[in-house]
């Protein structure tokens, strides 16, 4: 499992961490926070606003007094229109599958502003895993989505892009004849360190304990076209960031 506490240490995190508390307006009262988890950023959230409802698929067991925990899925929220100055949804959009519904959602229940923060341009080849239980290719981290400006963009047409920020930088790309031998390889060097599960059976996902002499083959081969252009790949932040103002007679 990841080591939460090094990662949030992390430049890199805390870096992506300063850049999505300068979008956030100031001088808003309220604020939903999608994907609060154990509630690390809705109490740094606290200090900006309020009032914050934390919201997650299970309620987040966080004490408070100015913030309310909510159990929640983001295509389907309970809230009215406009119930909230503002909408922080940060490294969520990546794992949903019905992404436009979340984004009306999101849309719908804000007043004022919306800030998104989601991967950039991610390669969901490199780092993938495979289940052991139901023999399923996943990406990695349980990112079914990507995404750049336009794509991001065009999910909220009802708002108006105020800001876009991009934050840090990666080199992680492959290609298919290297994704193809990762997956004959069963995908042995996948973030298996994750805590998202198989995305078809539901199954934990642990790596490979063995591998067969073939196998080894396939692995090494796809790391040695992966590391051949490496020097002609050029990096990409690793998170894009926007910030979208809801007009008053949206």
């Amino acid at each position: 499992m990841i080591d939460t506490k090094a990662y949030r240490e992390s430049e890199a995190e805390q870096q992506r961490l300063r850049d999505l508390l300068r979008l956030l307006p100031r001088g808003q009262r309220t604020i939903l926070e999608i994907g609060a988890r154990d509630g690390y950023h809705t109490r740094i959230l606290t200090e900006l606003f309020e009032t914050v409802t934390a919201l997650d698929l299970e309620q987040p067991a966080i004490v408070h007094d100015r913030v309310i925990p909510v159990k929640g899925n983001v295509l389907d929220l309970e809230f009215p229109d406009n119930a909230f100055d503002c909408v922080l949804c940060a490294e969520v959009l990546e794992h949903i599958p019905r992404v436009s519904r979340a984004a009306a959602e999101i849309s719908r229940v804000a007043a004022r502003t919306v800030v998104i923060g989601v991967p950039y341009k991610q390669d969901t080849r490199a780092g993938r895993t495979t289940c052991a239980r139901c023999g399923r290719t996943n990406p990695p981290y349980g990112h079914i989505n990507t995404f750049d400006e336009h794509h991001l963009k065009t999910l909220f047409p009802a708002l108006r892009l105020a800001e876009t920020s991009y934050v840090g930088s990666r080199r992680e790309r492959t290609n298919a004849i290297s994704a193809w031998l990762m997956d004959l390889a069963g995908n042995p060097w996948g973030t298996y360190g994750q805590e998202e599960s198989c995305t078809a059976c539901g199954a934990p996902l642990e790596a490979p304990s063995r591998r067969t002499g073939p196998r080894r083959i396939c692995s090494r081969l796809a790391f040695l076209l992966n590391q051949a252009q490496r020097p002609f790949i050029t990096p990409v932040a690793n998170w894009i960031h926007m910030r979208f103002v809801k007009e008053k007679n949206a």
